[in-house]
């Protein structure tokens, strides 16, 4: 007897820098959110999709919790809080460093207890600390809320992901696949292309700068060359709030960009299996964190 196909959406949530976007590449065993040692990298929600013999799961990965200080933080926290209830199953992330539940964590809780949602802890970076401790902040959750499964993770390893996605696909009903099955993302190529560039952007540059900046993909042609290789030709745009920032991503000779648009070319072409040729500018847009027409690209769709 075949066993009936499930499917459903689950939002993984937590602080900032607490390794979502590092858990959500491990669990699709693709790269769809950029990963980096600073706050805020994700500015969506990000959807990623998991097919397996009898369900699909799409995952959607949120911004940070973070407190706002622009129009930017401001949205990119309501997307994160209204993953939560939009979704069927909620994976919630915490730092296991952590004595005591911090001020994020419980606005977080808040609003999975408002919801009502079916609710996985995931306690990441165990390794960092002793057994006795581990079993008290599971204790100290647990009290908190009833949740479906506790799991412990390090380094994501393949046998954690496993058990995550077998405790989702216990807690999902049965469903359609909302996606085809070759589809790992719904993000588009233009999407990629951006968010890979500012990927590399956020590893290379000083702490200041990153997070001042957004990216757009100006063009992406496919062309045939005259040996009859195909390849995209690619151009973006690396916007910045000052002149200072935008000299610091050139660097001197234009040596930063270089090593920015490199790495970001390399993971590109990885990506979407074909040789990419790729410029990108850099511009001043002041503000542009205040401004509505850009914000409203990171709203949730």
């Amino acid at each position: 007897m075949n066993q009936e196909f499930k499917s459903g959406f689950v939002s993984i949530i937590g602080k900032t820098n607490v390794g979502k976007s590092t858990l959500i590449n491990s669990l699709t065993g693709e790269k769809v959110a950029i990963t980096a040692n600073k706050s805020q990298t994700t500015r969506t929600a990000i959807r990623a999709i998991v097919n397996r013999k009898n369900s699909q799961i799409i995952f959607i990965d949120t911004p940070g919790i973070h407190k706002p200080k622009t129009k930017l933080g401001e949205t990119m926290l309501e997307t994160a809080y209204g993953t939560v209830q939009d979704v069927d199953i909620v994976l919630f992330m915490v730092d296991s460093q952590k004595d005591e539940i911090s001020k994020g964590d419980r606005i977080i809780l808040e609003k999975i207890k408002e919801a009502k949602k079916k609710t996985i802890l995931i306690i990441n970076k165990i390794d960092l600390i002793k057994k006795e401790k581990l079993l008290n902040i599971i204790d100290m959750y647990q009290k908190e809320y009833n949740f479906e499964a506790v799991i412990p993770t390090s380094a994501i390893k393949s046998k954690e992901v496993e058990t995550i996605l077998d405790e989702i696909e216990k807690n999902l009903k049965p469903g359609p696949a909302y996606y085809d099955i070759e589809e790992y993302t719904d993000q588009t190529e233009r999407q990629l292309v951006e968010e890979t560039i500012r990927e590399k952007s956020l590893k290379l540059l000083d702490e200041e700068v990153p997070h001042g900046i957004y990216v757009e993909t100006e063009k992406m042609q496919e062309r045939t060359t005259n040996k009859g290789e195909q390849i995209y030709d690619v151009e973006a745009t690396i916007y910045c709030l000052r002149n200072s920032h935008k000299g610091i991503i050139i660097g001197k000779g234009g040596q930063m960009l270089k090593r920015i648009g490199t790495y970001a070319r390399h993971d590109l072409e990885k990506m979407l299996g074909i040789k990419i040729n790729l410029k990108i500018w850099v511009k001043v847009k002041e503000d542009w964190q205040q401004k509505d027409s850009i914000i409203n690209k990171f709203k949730m769709k």
